[in-house]
C-alpha cells in the first residue's frame, strides 16, 4: 500500500516514469546502490526523528551520517531516531522503503546539503525494492521546496 501511495504521488507530479522496481531488496543504502548500479552517496537516505513531539524527515546522501552537534544546534534537541513502529505510524512507510512521497500530513521534510554534490539521487519509493531517479531540483520540487539543512558529517 505504501508503495502504491508513493508511486501515485510521484506520478501525479509527472515523474511516474522514473520509478524503479527491483527483484532484489533495496532496503539499505548498500543494497539500493547495488540494485540501482550507482555509488552509495547517490542513494537519498531518509532519516526520521521527533522534534517537539512532531515527526521530521531528513534526506541526506547515503554515505553520510547525522552530526549530533549540528543537529542539536539546529533543532535544539538530541537526535533521537524514531523506532520502526513509530516510523510506520508517523510517516506512513515501513523501514526499508521510507521516502518523502505519499507520507502522512504533519511530517516536516528537510534536505541535507550533502545531496547537492550529486546531479541526481535515488530515494526509495515506499517499498524495500523501489527507488526514484531524480535530479536535485526535482527532488526539491517533489518535497514541496523544503528547507535545506547542514546536519551531516
Amino acid at each position: 500500500m505504501a508503495f502504491e501511495k508513493a508511486k501515485e504521488y510521484v506520478a501525479a507530479a509527472g515523474f511516474g516514469d522514473r520509478v524503479l522496481t527491483f527483484e532484489e531488496s533495496s532496503a539499505t543504502v548498500e543494497l539500493a546502490a547495488l540494485a540501482v548500479g550507482t555509488e552509495p552517496g547517490k542513494i537519498a537516505k531518509s532519516l526520521t526523528f521527533k522534534v517537539d513531539e512532531k515527526p521530521i524527515m531528513i534526506l541526506c546522501a547515503g554515505d553520510k551520517k547525522i552530526d549530533n552537534a549540528k543537529y542539536k544546534h539546529l533543532f535544539h534537541a538530541k537526535a533521537k531516531m524514531l523506532t520502526p513502529e513509530e516510523v510506520e505510524s508517523f510517516i506512513g512507510h515501513a523501514i526499508g522503503g521510507v521516502c518523502p512521497f505519499g507520507i502522512h500530513d504533519g511530517v516536516t521534510v528537510y534536505l541535507d546539503e550533502s545531496l547537492k554534490v550529486y546531479d541526481e539521487v535515488y530515494p526509495a519509493c515506499g517499498s524495500g525494492n523501489s527507488a526514484v531517479r531524480l535530479g536535485i531540483d526535482e527532488l526539491e520540487s517533489l518535497t514541496n521546496h523544503p528547507e535545506w539543512v547542514d546536519v551531516c558529517k
